[in-house]
């Protein structure tokens, strides 16, 4: 199946363009969250846990150079089945439901905040997507325990310590092939470290490198 539509599809351009530019007032929440995350950081508390609180409103969303590689990845790789962890508002969302147009396959997002799934949903719809894309609302390794494989794509996007759970629920209906692309390595650099380093021992099945793109991007292959 071939749309021709693309990124370049005038209602996909204009909710991204939007989305992105109403993320950009994540730095407020950001500047807001930073005195308590300091102090829990000096607690020892981990920095996903220390921000969590204040997550409910931020957009989180990843750039549009990760979009576009999003989306040109699950191009290449042929993908007509692609999942998310973390779908927050829908914006990473909508790239790879603009590549399962064009390929004929489904994305699935899980949301654990119930205001981002429906907000996510609903940005699908008015960028024409909805019927290529399934968010999924609640806890991601009940709502995506049921997720049919073949699986060709899995963006990692949410809790960093949920990484290497969902990446495990998942593994069983990957193909030979498959790419996962896990989100902010550089950011997160300490609580992901298990993560890369699961992902870089070859006797778990995948190929992997960090791409120095948005906050770091881990572009794993598995290779079985």
């Amino acid at each position: 199946m071939h749309t021709g539509k693309g990124l370049e599809d005038p209602q996909v351009a204009a909710v991204l363009d939007e989305l992105h530019a109403a993320a950009k007032g994540d730095l407020w929440v950001f500047a807001r969250a930073a005195p308590s995350v300091l102090w829990q950081r000096l607690r020892g508390v981990p920095l996903a846990t220390g921000v969590s609180a204040h997550m409910d409103q931020a957009y989180i969303p990843v750039p549009r150079e990760v979009g576009a590689l999003l989306y040109l990845t699950a191009l290449a790789n042929g993908a007509t089945k692609a999942v998310e962890f973390g779908t927050s508002f829908g914006i990473s969302a909508i790239y790879l439901a603009a590549a399962m147009r064009e390929t004929g396959g489904q994305f699935i997002g899980t949301e654990k905040v119930p205001h981002k799934a429906a907000a996510a949903r609903a940005n699908l719809e008015r960028a024409g997507l909805g019927q290529w894309a399934d968010v999924r609302e609640g806890d991601a390794m009940q709502s995506l325990a049921d997720a049919k494989g073949p699986i060709d794509m899995v963006l990692l996007d949410g809790w960093k310590d949920l990484y290497l759970p969902v990446l495990e629920l998942l593994k069983p209906r990957l193909r030979r092939g498959s790419v996962v692309m896990a989100d902010n390595i550089h950011t997160f650099r300490k609580d992901l470290a298990p993560y890369v380093a699961h992902m870089r021992d070859p006797a778990n099945g995948f190929r992997s490198t960090t791409l120095p793109i948005g906050s770091g991007v881990e572009y794993s292959v598995y290779w079985g």
